[in-house]
């Protein structure tokens, strides 16, 4: 089912306003101006339901400029050597540009999918999934929803800085690591950081998505490289890094769906292994629906083997359904990613909260006690 034009005009308003507001110059010129030009804004319709979202919109205008890379609009891209700013140039370049290869633009929204692989994100997840392993005093298996090339099924391999607020850091993870992630920490008042691991025994790492992405291969490499922003081009180069990195420890993808087939990409961590599933950024991409289905499928799963649900996501997209009556950290509100630990007694749930972050990672508030 595809979007209504109002609804794409809102989400384009919305990503202007909360999300690239402040992060991204290049990004919140080009969405709010595509939030007033129904012609533009209609190319975003091809795409079905939640899958028309504002990034898909332009990553696809980003791989097509990344084959035309002598456009004069790439002078606005970073990430494709442009030095300048949004100016009064800036918008009529872009909707010229989208509108001459509308019909390329329409096929890649309707064969493509938004999938930023943001490795950063693991700075944020690795205390909640480091906490998990040091519950279980052992090794544990990991399964990533939505995992795209499934570059942070890695996140053992990598080396953390979180920069306190004081002025301190914390490191974690191997000293010598190739991909080195940073996140600039506060803690709240009465909270308090965990110590972290500098080793993690992870002995199985299984990706679920839908359409999995090889990261050796060069044209899908393109695409997400294309779903990064194009005006912060240290994302793409840490992309790269994880992505060489990879052939290290090699996951299994599986193709399938987050709620009809999670138990089958669940069986290939064996079951001796306590399974960690994880999410980023995934739950706004299923229906209101199928989110409940996604956490009555873990309950499922976690009646037959030890699980454990680290999720870093949209409170109001799912984790409403396991911490409820905690609706001043919706993201529509504060901008910000809720993570949360949820445990399983059988089919019981269990939701801790423990941090807000920035939605790629970049800064993270820890509530945590």
């Amino acid at each position: 089912m595809t979007s209504s034009l109002e609804t794409i005009r809102e989400r384009l308003r919305r990503f202007a306003d909360y999300e690239a507001t402040g992060a991204s110059p290049l990004y919140e010129h080009l969405a709010a101006q595509a939030a007033a030009d129904d012609d533009v804004a209609s190319l975003l319709a091809a795409a079905s339901g939640n899958d028309a979202q504002p990034t898909l919109l332009l990553a696809a205008a980003h791989r097509l400029l990344q084959a035309e890379p002598i456009h004069p609009l790439s002078r606005y891209y970073p990430s494709l050597g442009g030095l300048d700013g949004p100016d009064t140039q800036t918008w009529p370049l872009f909707r010229e540009f989208v509108l001459d290869r509308a019909e390329s633009m329409r096929e890649l929204v309707t064969t493509r999918f938004t999938q930023t692989n943001e490795v950063n994100r693991a700075a944020v997840l690795f205390p909640a999934v480091a906490s998990v392993a040091k519950r279980v005093r052992g090794p544990i298996g990991l399964l990533e929803v939505g995992c795209s090339a499934g570059l942070l099924l890695g996140m053992d391999t990598f080396a953390y800085r979180y920069q306190c607020d004081g002025g301190e850091q914390v490191s974690a993870g191997p000293a010598k690591a190739a991909v080195g992630l940073h996140c600039a920490l506060s803690v709240s008042e009465g909270a308090k950081f965990p110590t972290l691991p500098k080793k993690m025994a992870v002995k199985a790492r299984v990706g679920l998505d839908r359409s999995p992405v090889d990261a050796s291969d060069e044209d899908e490499l393109a695409w997400l490289e294309a779903c990064v922003w194009a005006d912060q081009p240290d994302r793409v180069r840490l992309l790269r890094t994880a992505a060489a990195a990879q052939s290290r420890w090699r996951p299994e993808l599986v193709t399938g769906d987050a709620v009809d087939d999670l138990a089958t990409a669940a069986a290939r961590v064996p079951e001796e292994l306590p399974l960690v599933v994880y999410t980023s950024h995934t739950l706004p991409y299923l229906s209101e629906p199928r989110r409940e289905d996604f956490v009555a499928a873990l309950r499922e799963l976690a009646g037959h083997r030890p699980l454990w649900w680290v999720a870093m996501e949209n409170y109001e997209a799912g984790l409403n359904h396991v911490l409820p009556g905690r609706d001043e950290l919706a993201y529509a509100t504060t901008g910000r990613s809720t993570l949360s630990v949820v445990s399983f007694d059988g089919r019981r749930m269990s939701a801790e909260f423990e941090a807000t972050a920035v939605p790629h990672g970049q800064r993270m508030t820890w509530s945590a006690r």
